[in-house]
């Protein structure tokens, strides 16, 4: 969230740069001050696994790139926003450990990149900026309580309480995905069975790692896994097309997640009452698959008076989300 308070003529200033950081890819959105996007480079995460200082590096030369490319010099540029996986410092503008960042630890990456471009640069938990640019732009416009789930690479809460983001004590209110939901279980944020195990892409597919590996070692067949040797590419990309298709094993992990899925909603619903829970990525892209079971697991545990007044949808934003989310973080916008 930091703001190195550097000086910028309004009047020259047009346009903004936004950056999402994410666990599986990173891109740079350049857009104008209207938030209207009008150029993006994405690029793997995974290519600089345990390099953060490559990766910014390359962010930095995307960022002179994109600009070049498009005429534009840093006189023009009113701010810089980075939506990135927590946890964050974000008084002082620091990526501390992310589980989806390997490597990452204690980078502050506001002052490399405001003292690199010498223009305002801020920082923002995913979910939060994410929770922001539904509310201002998508599924959540109109809401004065919500919740966004990323349920990507991992699994975490953006919260608009009172028409007003909510960060909590030292800005680490939103983490769901470390939530225990069963002892055993796929590990996510270092820990079994906890939400994110459950409920994210490296979780599913650490789930299906373990449904699969007790089929094959019982003599059945599993038609989108074959062998043992396939085992540790298996994403939870492959886990959804199979289902899709109807693969019963598939379907039978993806119960498993949508189940879990349910009872943490359940406990979020009781606890904070919001008229929308938003769910990101893999719900958005494969809603038909989750929600009749999510939604017969809060009939069952969540409290009525609650879950009635709760309606569940998938991103608006849909894939741009991560591009609304970093824009909306150098404009501040819902952030304050």
């Amino acid at each position: 969230m930091k703001n190195h308070n550097l000086e910028k003529n309004d009047q020259k200033s047009k346009y903004i740069v936004g950056i999402d950081i994410g666990g599986t890819k990173t891109a740079v959105i350049l857009g104008d001050t209207e938030v209207n996007i009008i150029d993006r480079i994405e690029y793997s995460t995974k290519e600089f696994d345990k390099q953060p200082m490559k990766m910014i590096n390359k962010m930095i030369q995307t960022i002179k790139d994109v600009l070049q490319n498009h005429n534009i010099t840093l006189e023009e540029i009113k701010s810089i926003g980075i939506s990135s996986g927590g946890p964050l410092d974000l008084e002082k503008g620091i990526i501390l450990s992310p589980p989806n960042l390997p490597g990452w630890n204690e980078i502050p990456i506001v002052d490399i990149l405001s003292n690199e471009f010498n223009v305002p640069v801020y920082l923002e938990n995913d979910a939060n900026a994410s929770a922001v640019a539904e509310w201002n732009f998508g599924s959540g416009v109109g809401c004065k309580n919500l919740i966004f789930l990323t349920f990507g690479t991992g699994m975490g809460a953006g919260l608009i309480l009172d028409g007003k983001l909510y960060r909590g004590t030292n800005g680490m209110a939103g983490e769901v995905g470390h939530i225990r939901l069963a002892k055993d279980g796929p590990v996510g944020y270092g820990k079994k069975g906890s939400f994110e195990g459950f409920c994210s892409g490296g979780g599913i597919a650490r789930l299906a790692q373990i449904e699969i590996s007790k089929r094959l070692a019982n003599g059945e067949s599993v038609e989108f896994c074959p062998s043992f040797d396939m085992l540790s590419k298996i994403t939870a990309e492959d886990v959804a097309v199979a289902a899709q298709k109807g693969d019963k094993v598939a379907l039978e992990i993806i119960k498993i997640s949508a189940e879990y899925l349910g009872l943490a909603l359940s406990i979020l619903i009781d606890i904070l009452n919001p008229e929308k829970i938003i769910l990101g990525t893999i719900f958005t892209k494969n809603e038909s698959l989750f929600r009749k079971i999510v939604e017969e697991v809060i009939k069952r545990e969540a409290l009525e008076i609650s879950a009635g007044v709760c309606k569940i949808e998938p991103s608006r934003l849909g894939n741009k989300i991560g591009d609304y989310a970093a824009l909306s973080v150098a404009l501040r916008i819902g952030m304050e």
